[in-house]
Order: C-alpha cells, then sequence, then structure tokens
C-alpha cells in the first residue's frame, strides 16, 4: 500500500512535514509503523499549489525511493506553499514508472491514494470503458488509483465531490460483484481543487487503512503552550494524514471508518460515506 498527507493552512517548506517530524512521511518511507508494508520504496510525488499563484498545481514525481532523492530534498528546502499533497508508493502490482506515481493531476485538481481495487485486472476494462471518452487521453500510467481519479471526475468530482466519489465507489463494488470478487475496494483518498481539500476512509469489507486528522490550532496551542512551532501557524491550519507525524498527545484524532471530511475555510466537515449507484 501507500502513504500520504495533505497539508492546508500557513504557507510552510514542503521540508517541514516532508522531512523533519520525527515520524515524517520520508521516514514513513522506511519505518511505517501503521501500514500493510514497512516499507515504501516505489517511488514519490508531492503536488503544490504556489504562494499567490492560481491555476494548475505545480508538480513532482520521481519512481526511486523517497529517502534517497536529493532533488525532492532540495526542492522541499526551497519551496513554500498554503496547500500541497504528497505520497509515498508501495506497488500492488503494477509497474514502478512516473506515471504511476501520485499524486494524479488534472487541471487544478490533484488526487493522492492509499488501497487497492481487488482483482484490478480482472476489472479494469469494465472499470475504463465507465471513464467519459473525453478524459480518456489523460490517463498516462497502469495503476486501480488513477483510473479511480478519472472516473470520480467522470461523474462529477468539479462539481460535487463528495457524491462523485460515493458514485465511483458504487461502480467499482457493482463492477466487482459481477466478476464475483467480494470485498473489491480498499482506500483512503485525499482530493483538491486548491481551495477545499477532500477527504475519504472507506473499504468494503469495513476495516479500512489508517487516517488521522490534525486537531484544530487553538485547542492543540492550549494543550502545548510550549511548542512554539505551533504559534506561527493559523487557526485554520489542518492536516490529513495516513498515520501520526509524532506523539504529541491530543494532537491527532482517527477519521472514522466509512466518513468522509472537508478542510476548508470557515467550519470543517465531517459525514457518512455511503457508496451510491453509479
Amino acid at each position: 500500500m501507500c502513504r500520504w498527507l495533505a497539508y492546508s493552512g500557513t504557507p510552510i517548506r514542503l521540508e517541514d512535514l516532508l522531512y523533519r517530524p520525527r515520524y515524517s512521511l520520508i521516514d514513513q518511507s522506511q519505518h511505517s509503523r501503521e501500514g500493510v508494508e514497512t516499507t515504501n520504496g516505489d517511488g514519490v510525488g508531492v503536488g503544490w499549489y504556489p504562494v499567490d499563484a492560481v491555476g494548475e498545481p505545480a508538480l513532482f514525481r520521481a519512481v526511486g525511493p523517497a529517502w534517497s532523492d536529493v532533488n525532492l530534498r532540495e526542492l522541499a528546502h526551497a519551496t513554500s506553499s498554503p496547500l500541497f499533497l504528497a505520497h509515498i508508493r508501495a506497488s500492488t502490482g503494477t509497474p514502478v514508472q512516473q506515471s504511476n506515481c501520485h499524486p494524479f493531476r488534472f487541471q487544478n485538481w490533484l488526487w493522492v491514494h492509499n488501497g487497492s481495487i481487488r482483482e484490478f485486472a480482472r476489472l479494469k476494462r469494465d472499470l475504463v470503458l465507465a471513464v467519459d471518452p473525453e478524459l480518456y487521453p489523460w490517463m498516462a500510467g497502469s495503476t486501480d488509483s488513477e483510473v479511480m481519479f478519472h472516473l470520480a471526475i467522470t461523474y462529477g468530482l468539479r462539481d460535487r465531490p463528495v457524491a462523485a466519489v460515493e458514485r465511483m465507489a458504487g461502480l467499482i463494488e457493482s463492477v466487482a460483484h459481477r466478476h464475483g470478487v467480494p470485498d473489491p475496494l480498499q482506500m483512503t483518498v485525499g482530493t483538491t481543487d486548491g481551495d477545499r481539500i477532500w477527504t475519504f476512509r472507506y473499504s468494503s469489507e469495513g476495516r479500512s487503512r489508517s487516517l488521522y486528522y490534525s486537531t484544530d490550532m487553538t485547542a492543540l496551542r492550549a494543550l502545548h503552550p510550549e511548542v512554539a512551532t505551533l504559534r506561527g501557524l493559523s487557526e485554520e491550519t489542518r492536516l490529513i494524514v495516513s498515520e501520526p507525524l509524532g506523539e504529541m498527545e491530543g494532537a491527532w484524532q482517527p477519521v472514522p471508518e466509512s466518513s468522509y471530511g472537508i478542510i476548508q475555510k470557515g467550519q470543517d466537515e465531517l459525514g457518512r460515506f455511503e457508496p451510491a449507484g453509479p
């Protein structure tokens, strides 16, 4: 499987989350504590929205292991962003190649996924044929994650993200049922349009991969007044992570099973995720 994080808030350098925490994403690429695999060395990627910029996010993806990528380290040191997604990959069977590394990008949207579609090779043809033909040329890789992204776009991700991902999940389960594949979908997903972040935790079997969100900054500063770095972050700063970046008590809350969350200006949202008929 994989590990990923999403950040929204006060602009920070990418290295502040990718490298500096005790259990940073780069540390997790070798020493994952809650993933299916301890090592996630089949590629790395980060997509970010530059400060005071609009439109398409920037994207860096590489096939090597994150822990030894000197270009990523240089980029993370030099780049600041108010919103970014980062991902380290452990392949579930598709090739290790740049087009299979996350995040996936379409226009102003980014998408990361941890999990898999069970027996994807058997289901792939039916799933790909459900993708809007106008989107098909944009699918450059061979992963289930990228097919999921383009199905979600097909079903209206740009207008109604939660409903679109619910329809995507419903289609996968429906196709799997026709092929006799049990419990087909395992996913934690992060996606963003550059303004809001949507996150999803769901599996057909009801035992989804780990996912956490950060406590709001006001509460976190009250819990830990001794941590100076918290003072410089806005009250709306949020993090979504596959596993906690440290052991600070009260900092991380598990995302509930079968739920979605929306990180946005003002009040965040948390709701029940239910696959729907396509």
